[in-house]
């Protein structure tokens, strides 16, 4: 995932905005890691530099 697309995501859960936790990064996108709503407590992971922005119930569904 870019960076850059932070500016432009936000939490599908509450509409808050979102922090990046950066687990793994290369010079251009960030591979693992979580997207992080304050506002909500909630966590969207990213895995292999592709965000999971599914709502919490759906996201164990799949």
């Amino acid at each position: 995932m870019r960076k850059k697309l932070l500016d432009i995501l936000a939490c599908p859960v509450c509409k808050g905005d979102l922090r990046l936790e950066v687990k793994e990064e290369n010079e251009e996108e960030v591979l693992e890691g979580f997207l992080i709503c304050d506002n909500c407590n909630e966590r969207y992971p990213i895995e292999e530099g592709i965000p999971n922005l599914l709502p919490p119930e759906l996201r164990d569904k799949l």
